[in-house]
């Protein structure tokens, strides 16, 4: 249903999410975070008064009050399958598939680590993990989902070598998506663009995917620094708000993303992050005009 409905609203790269990894009795960040901590060997799920107290001094995610696990020894492989739900979800549409996988710096963020005594070597475990599934996924595009890095540019040091590391195991086209949080349907982080250029500018991937929509247009000037081998593609729906953009509004910022940057550095247009906190019926005519907004500009240009 959920690929048909993108099908039907005429999108060219679909995705089902987190749908496959989605629990809907617990659905706070079950599939982003939940599914891979806690099915990878050496990460405990079950803490102490301890382990909570510890957590919320040093890990930096203020919105959350307890930690997605302990780590108790070395990472490995546990039961995750990311592969059979990548197979599963092909055989359901005829159109190129993106295929979505949280980041290891979000899934170090959220872990107390009393094993490796190391925030880098702990996300490169998560990441070499990670990268053994990726490798088995021919998914047209894959999407490593970073929803704490925005608000944290000083993690860059560690967290750039892991994340480099999972999208070389990446078979197709390599993307990167970094929001400012959909919490609750909230903003998490804070922070600006321009605070992470180095970190963009250091990451293997051929495009990013990244939040504007709900922030304003005004920090497009600083991707003139972006690496031109890396793509910007442009987000141009808000999913905090219930309103449905019209087609004139999402052609005009694609316009203007494009006087400022460039038509050829723009590969794909999308929304802010995920529709999971949105009614369906808002979500459909999200998607609708997102393909309108484009068919209108096109219409302009040709």
């Amino acid at each position: 249903m959920v690929l048909k409905t993108q099908e039907l609203a005429g999108i060219d790269v679909v995705a089902d999410g987190e749908l496959n990894r989605f629990d809907p009795s617990h659905p706070e960040t079950n599939g982003m975070i939940d599914y891979f901590v806690s099915r990878m060997d050496g990460i405990r799920t079950r803490f102490s008064v301890t382990d909570i107290a510890r957590f919320r001094a040093d890990a930096g995610v203020a919105y959350r009050t307890d930690p997605a696990g302990i780590v108790t020894s070395a990472i490995g492989e546990g039961t995750p399958n990311l592969p059979r739900d990548y197979e599963f979800t092909k055989g359901l549409t005829p159109l190129p598939l993106k295929f979505t996988c949280t980041g290891p710096h979000m899934l170090t963020k959220v872990l107390t680590d009393r094993f490796y005594g190391d925030r880098g070597q702990l996300c490169m475990a998560i990441a070499q993990v990670l990268r053994g599934q990726m490798e088995a996924i021919s998914a047209s595009v894959v999407q490593i989902d970073e929803a704490n890095i925005s608000g944290h540019p000083e993690d860059r040091e560690w967290a750039l070598p892991a994340i480099n590391h999972l999208l070389e195991g990446i078979r197709g086209t390599r993307g990167v998506h970094i929001c400012f949080g959909n919490y609750g349907g909230q903003s998490i982080q804070k922070g600006f663009w321009k605070d992470l250029m180095p970190f963009l500018n250091g990451l293997k991937a051929h495009h990013l995917i990244l939040e504007f929509a709900r922030r304003g247009y005004d920090e497009l000037e600083a991707f003139k620094d972006l690496d031109p081998k890396i793509g910007l593609s442009l987000s141009v729906v808000d999913i905090k708000d219930n309103g449905i953009e019209p087609a004139e509004l999402i052609a005009r910022r694609i316009e203007h993303a494009a006087s400022i940057l460039g038509v050829e550095r723009i590969p794909y247009i999308h929304p802010d992050c995920g529709f999971w906190m949105l009614q369906r019926s808002v979500a459909d005519g999200k998607m609708r005009a997102l393909k309108a907004g484009r068919d209108l500009l096109e219409g302009r240009t040709k």
